[in-house]
């Protein structure tokens, strides 16, 4: 029992965070366009208490740190519209999809480890430490575009079916690249010698010497790039497309539910990112070549704060990415997907097998 409500605790604590890194990553996104483009971002949003305090109140204020609060009020409260002619229980369901495809992979996600200073045993810290937990990461996590598909399907309007039609072909086409980009990482893991292991925390573990964006930058850029796509972030959100499409699959969205798209948006951006940092950058080790030596609680802090700060580096790059390119052309992405990025992951998979076979012989 004791057990359990541990558990519970423990994913609650999880969930609390990721909802946090949520709303601060778009009052981030909102600091980052205005640094890029040379403006004022928020600084006017405060609180009575906090605000009239001498100097930490205008600080906080100028930084905006209340503003995730004020955005999360105003969908709150805003007036909730229904179309008259959206299919009703399919229309609510979809932004409710949204969200749990991201709450459910974080379970899977090592963030750090406490190493036991008596006996050297490794606790990984993560809500579930499966064998096979890319599998469980790749199969859940796709189920994400159901939401938008279903979004755009319900709301019995052109421009909204388009955007989840869109979403599906770019799901297909770039799922296939990212499937086979970290093939070559697992047969590193498991190759002859070695446990055979599809867990994240094992991959985090091989790169304690040399991290794997090193070791196989190839893949790692393709599997960035099709983060990119899964996200629908720029330059890649054909599912949304405002010059052609008004909207895209949200068009039709309104008040707490559109709040519901935003929030699964950039809960799977953070969740790609803490998984491009455990596949390709060395998860939680600080620098590559340096061995692990802290054990105990500082360990276990400094293992979490590493993975952190490696994650957020992500979520900068996709704000930066998103403010600095074009969005692509529909027949570009496809092109992309299919043409150039499937091939380059499938000569390097080989590329990998062979190399990694001719290192065993």
């Amino acid at each position: 029992m004791n057990e359990l409500l541990l558990k519970i605790t423990f994913a609650l604590i999880v969930v609390v965070v990721l909802m946090t890194l949520c709303a601060y990553s778009v009052l981030a996104e909102r600091k980052v366009s205005s640094w890029i483009q040379g403006r004022v971002g928020p600084n006017r949003t405060t609180l009575p208490l906090i605000g009239s305090l001498p100097v930490i109140g205008p600080m906080l204020t100028r930084l905006g740190i209340f503003q995730p609060a004020a955005d999360g009020l105003k969908f709150l409260f805003k007036e909730d519209v229904i179309p008259g002619h959206v299919n009703k229980f399919y229309y609510v369901l979809a932004p409710i999809i949204s969200l749990i495809p991201a709450l459910t992979t974080v379970t899977v996600v090592p963030f750090g480890h406490f190493i036991y200073e008596e006996t050297g045993r490794t606790i990984p810290l993560v809500l579930a430490d499966i064998d096979v937990g890319i599998l469980f990461l790749f199969a859940v996590g796709s189920l994400g575009v159901y939401s938008i598909v279903l979004a755009g399907w319900a709301a019995n309007s052109k421009y909204p079916f388009l955007g989840g039609i869109r979403a599906s072909a770019q799901m297909i086409s770039y799922e296939l690249a990212m499937g086979l980009s970290v093939l070559p990482v697992f047969m590193w893991v498991n190759k002859p010698g070695m446990e055979g292991t599809l867990s994240l925390y094992d991959v985090v573990v091989a790169q304690e010497g040399l991290w794997f964006a090193m070791w196989m930058p190839v893949s790692a850029l393709i599997f960035l790039v099709s983060i990119f796509a899964e996200t629908n972030r720029l330059p890649f959100d054909m599912a949304e497309a405002e010059t052609e499409l008004v909207g895209g699959f949200h068009t039709e969205y309104s008040s707490f539910k559109f709040g519901l798209f935003f929030v699964g948006e950039y809960a799977h951006m953070v969740v790609g990112g803490a998984v491009m940092t455990l596949l390709f950058l060395g998860g939680w080790h600080p620098l590559p070549f340096l061995p692990w030596e802290l054990t105990g609680i500082m360990g276990a802090v400094v293992s979490v704060l590493t993975f952190l700060g490696k994650s957020l580096f992500f979520m900068f790059l996709f704000i930066w990415v998103r403010w600095t390119l074009p969005r692509f052309r529909y027949d570009q992405v496809m092109r992309l997907g299919w043409q150039i990025m499937l091939p380059l992951s499938i000569a390097n998979l080989i590329a990998y097998a062979i190399i990694i076979y001719f290192l065993d012989t």
